[in-house]
């Protein structure tokens, strides 16, 4: 399964933003949203690696961040990869207009792609304030 996070219709533009983040501050703010991961998601912490990256593949359009693995509710296969959630810096980046803005959607895109490891659709997601 390959489920992502994708930035609002009408995302906030950067022009005219005056404040950045480096890789080294967004890890950190990705480190902290995990550390704030609830309860009931946090055992999948153990089971998924959370890596950051620039940016999604081309193909895939303007993504926040993207699971890819099999949900804990499906069934497993032997030939599957281990499950990965990427988190992608710069659109979170270039959409949010001040550093809480960007805690706050790094926090939603982690927990939404933590749903979808543990088998949540978008509308289960949405409902959880994830979507």
């Amino acid at each position: 399964m390959v489920a992502g996070a994708r930035p609002p219709p009408r995302a906030a533009s950067s022009i005219g933003r005056v404040w950045n983040v480096d890789r080294r501050r967004f890890e950190e703010l990705v480190a902290d949203a995990i550390d704030l991961v609830p309860e009931d998601f946090a055992e999948a912490l153990e089971e998924v690696a959370i890596v950051v990256e620039e940016r999604a593949p081309a193909r895939l359009g303007s993504l926040y961040g993207l699971y890819q693995g099999v949900p804990r509710t499906s069934p497993s296969g032997w030939a599957e990869l281990p499950p990965r959630i990427s988190i992608y810096m710069h659109p979170l980046v270039e959409h949010a207009r001040n550093e809480a803005e960007l805690v706050e959607q790094v926090r939603v895109t982690v927990l939404h792609e933590l749903g979808h490891h543990l088998g949540m659709d978008e509308d289960q997601l949405e409902e959880l304030g994830y979507g």
